[in-house]
């Protein structure tokens, strides 16, 4: 009886030393207590979860040092490595989850057109199904605010800067040569078709320490990292045809998109104001290879186009008129690799490379240009946590520029070679869920100048609401002179801007409202004190200038069924001295208002999508020699409404039809004036108006892929 006494008392004693409580409270960063919350022992089933006050208690067997993990839906998990015997009492407190969908983003300045971003302004399907833009990602873009509709050049003009202000990069790699050449007074185009991108992003300003020598804006395009299926795209319409092809193996896929452009048959049907000898024809052709590696991707992207033109201009100085003949061709490489490391660094890496030859005749004179340019690039980022992301890398960049002049018995060269070597250094820094940082450095050397610039840019975003958030953002930005300058003079220093920018957004179901205000200085700007960029001319950086103004958007697919809208809205106030300028003034490419209202439909009936843009911009500046004072006159303000149907014949193929300007607008670019006054001492003008006032388009589009569903919508 003893012995069966002691074996009892020894068990229990046994018993309760082999179980250890775990007990403590979990709480949020305001302390207050979070219900529901995961508490374990990893690699047991020992664990609770926490009631009504945050507490939780459980006992486990489980002895010496054990990790306690805590995790919480939207919040960060947590684990507490000790002594079992130590885990009593806890005071545990869960941050918030960086990585959730409703964390703040940085949005100053940008704007989204990416399927996978949290805060998409718009779609790539938006891209190229917008009715003003004609299938060019360029053309959709003008319907955002921030940009200057300046019709007869069809370039970016953002928030009162320059077109070649704006940069384009393909898969982070600078594109030298984006649009293609053409003639006075006629819109150009982008060069790449949006087939091949799915992702866009699209920045006025206060962007990234990782892009450089722009002052203005740059345009971020990323090709498809894997096509989902093997198929045909077959495009016929009143202006060429167009062949695309995408085949798939296991770890590979190749994609090939051709087209021919012949104005001809057009022209002859609906003739404009321009008497062409040959109208525009031209050759396009892209592809993009895709090697899947096990830890990254490798990609490989080249176009080439080759296009020529022949016309005779209407010019006031000339009773025969203005004869202008254009033959252009263009190669761009671009290769990149973007990959995983050990320890959460990952790489990105790329080239590119342009050949770009151009030969223009105007009257007796003959111009032939050629340029080389490459980029270079290595970017590493470093994720130390969900909190703290840092980006730092190199690059480099080189143009070789060559021009020949002749003229009678005048025939002389002139160019130059540059480099600009640059490094960065960036850091994403997330305080919580409601605040978050961009803080970089970038620093840029000017081979030719030999300028050494540094350019602090930061960000910052919090979270007003549960879908409102304020962004500031503020930075440096230099950008060497234009080719037609350095061709003339080399040293001239790099010009320079600096941005203020102050952002809200508010996203709520299928809803957003974006409102923006911004500050741009000048400084540096280059300017001279002949008529055009000439041999003779002096060159300083004596120039300067102002922009600032207020953009609104506003998107919603929510409200109206089937009906999806946009609205922009921008206010810019801008002055600047440079080029040869007498005196500070508004310049000829800036618009003080600009309105855009871009609307699209779908009918189940019909199976259709229509569409609907209206542009409204309002007179540019120019200068009338018949009164006193420099560019103190105005244009009429511009209108165009545009309509485009998309009709589904069957699941592949579509018919499509679009009119720009369908109402006829007699919009005017501005005038020319004759170089001499007449015996009353006027001098005669003539209205520099579109070559055409409306553009029609009609085309049959067929897809032949392996599920029988794909077609071409997304690229119309």
């Amino acid at each position: 009886m003893k012995n069966l006494l002691s074996f009892l008392i020894l068990s229990i004693v046994t018993t309760s030393i082999a179980q250890t409580s775990i007990n403590g409270k979990v709480v949020d960063a305001q302390n207050q207590p979070l219900v529901g919350a995961n508490v374990y022992l990893d690699g047991t089933y020992d664990g609770a979860t926490t009631n009504d006050l945050g507490e939780f208690l459980f006992s486990t067997e489980e002895v010496g040092t054990q990790a306690l993990v805590i995790s919480f839906l939207s919040y960060e998990t947590k684990t507490i490595t000790n002594d079992v015997s130590q885990l009593t009492n806890l005071q545990i407190k869960l941050r918030e989850d960086v990585d959730a969908l409703d964390t703040v983003v940085i949005s100053a300045g940008t704007f989204e057109a990416n399927d996978n971003s949290k805060v998409s302004v718009l779609k790539p399907l938006d891209v190229v199904t917008t009715a003003s833009a004609l299938g060019d990602f360029v053309g959709a873009l003008q319907t955002l605010p921030g940009t200057s509709t300046v019709a007869e050049d069809g370039r970016l003009f953002v928030r009162g800067g320059a077109a070649d202000e704006t940069q384009i990069f393909i898969d982070g790699i600078r594109v030298f040569t984006p649009y293609a050449p053409t003639a006075n007074n006629t819109p150009t185009r982008g060069r790449y078709s949006p087939f091949l991108f799915d992702g866009i992003t699209f920045s006025t300003g206060g962007y990234s320490a990782e892009y450089g020598n722009a002052l203005s804006s740059v345009l971020l395009l990323n090709t498809i990292d894997e096509p989902t299926q093997e198929k045909t795209d077959i495009g016929i319409m009143t202006v060429g045809g167009s062949l695309g092809h995408t085949e798939k193996w296991n770890k590979t896929s190749l994609s090939v998109n051709a087209s021919y452009i012949n104005l001809a048959p057009y022209n002859a049907l609906f003739p404009d104001r321009n008497d062409w000898e040959t109208p525009y024809r031209g050759a396009q052709g892209e592809a993009v290879f895709r090697q899947k590696l096990n830890s990254g991707m490798l990609k490989f992207y080249a176009a080439f186009d080759s296009g020529d033109f022949e016309l005779t201009q209407e010019d006031i100085n000339d009773p025969n008129g203005a004869h202008f003949k254009l033959n252009n061709s263009n190669f761009y490489a671009n290769t990149s690799y973007q990959g995983v490391l050990n320890n959460n660094w990952a790489l990105q890496t790329g080239l590119s490379y342009t050949i770009a030859n151009t030969k223009v005749g105007f009257d007796e004179s003959n111009v032939k240009d050629k340029e080389n340019s490459a980029h270079v690039k290595l970017k590493l980022k470093k994720r130390f946590s969900s909190r703290f992301k840092l980006n730092f890398g190199a690059e480099h960049f080189t143009t070789k520029f060559d021009e020949n002049f002749t003229e009678d018995n005048l025939d002389v060269s002139y160019g130059f070679a540059n480099s600009i070597s640059a490094a960065f250094v960036e850091s994403d820094l997330i305080f919580s869920k409601k605040l978050a940082f961009k803080v970089g450095l970038r620093s840029d050397y000017y081979n030719l100048s030999s300028d050494f610039k540094i350019a602090p840019r930061v960000s910052v975003a919090y979270k007003t609401s549960k879908n409102g958030q304020l962004s500031l953002a503020y930075g440096n930005f230099y950008q060497n002179a234009p080719n037609t300058t350095l061709k003339f003079n080399s040293e001239v220093e790099a010009q320079s801007t600096s941005h203020y920018i102050m952002n809200y957004q508010y996203v709520n179901n299928g809803r957003l409202f974006r409102a923006e205000v911004y500050k741009k200085n000048y400084d540096n700007l280059v300017k001279f004190d002949s008529d055009f960029e000439s041999f003779d001319a002096n060159y300083t950086n004596n120039g300067d200038g102002y922009s600032q103004g207020l953009d609104l958007f506003w998107r919603d697919n929510k409200s109206i069924k089937n009906t999806d809208y946009w609205l922009s809205y921008s206010y810019l106030d801008t002055e600047r001295d440079y080029r040869n300028y007498p005196e500070k003034a508004r310049p000829n490419f800036a618009n003080t208002h600009n309105f855009s209202a871009v609307a699209k439909y779908w009918i189940d009936d019909w199976k259709s999508q229509v569409g609907f843009s209206y542009n409204f911009a309002s007179g540019r500046s120019y200068t009338n020699p018949n009164t006193t004072g420099f560019l103190n006159e105005k244009t009429k303000s511009y209108n165009s409404i545009s309509l485009n149907w998309a009709y589904l014949l069957s699941p592949q193929k579509i018919l499509y039809l679009s009119v720009n300007n369908v109402l006829g607008f007699k919009n005017i670019n501005g005038y020319q004036y004759a170089n001499s006054p007449d015996i009353n001492g006027n001098f005669a003008r003539q209205t520099l108006q579109p070559a055409a006032d409306q553009f029609f388009f009609v085309g049959f589009f067929w897809t032949i892929s392996e599920d029988g569903k794909d077609n071409q919508l997304d690229n119309l």
